[in-house]
């Protein structure tokens, strides 16, 4: 799709970035909405939704253009709703022993951010990396006995404060 053809869906680059950033939050929320769905293990379906939230590059857009662009309430909305099932997902993963106690929705946010800024030269290489190094940040995230993090995690605030621009 050419320039012109964008210009004439979005009447600004702020418009089709808000679209952007919209649809990848939307994204985000129905694989957490899917994770909370399934009854099995609560374990397996954290790890699903990373996976999937990874596959989906639902955070790549907030790496790269976070506080580019005025952030609409529809965006602060979806934002709020995406940080609400978040902390569903985690209060259950917790809850079931899986998942570190320490580990907070701002924590999910950074990391996904993270592991979509790993580039290489081809998307299918990239895309190796990626799980490769989800699988180490699982095994991590999975060790609820470890020893406790330094520092609080990130804080709604903080991670939201970032579309101000």
């Amino acid at each position: 799709m050419g320039i012109s053809a964008l210009y004439r869906r979005y009447r600004s680059k702020d418009e089709l970035l808000q679209r952007l950033s919209l649809d990848g939050l939307q994204r985000y929320i129905a694989e957490a909405e899917a994770a909370l769905a399934d009854d099995g293990d609560p374990w397996t379906a954290f790890a699903g939704f990373m996976r999937r939230c990874l596959d989906a590059g639902a955070t790549s857009l907030t790496l790269r253009f976070a506080g580019t662009f005025t952030a609409t309430e529809e965006l602060r909305a979806a934002g709020r709703t995406a940080h609400e099932v978040t902390q569903q997902l985690l209060d259950r993963t917790k809850s079931a022993g899986a998942l570190r106690a320490d580990i907070a929705v701002g924590d999910i946010s950074l990391l996904l951010e993270q592991l979509q800024a790993v580039r290489v030269g081809d998307q299918r290489r990239a895309s190796q990396l990626r799980h490769r190094y989800l699988a180490l940040v699982l095994d991590a995230l999975h060790t609820p006995a470890a020893a406790p993090l330094p520092g609080p995690a990130p804080r709604w605030e903080e991670i939201s404060r970032r579309y101000d621009n």
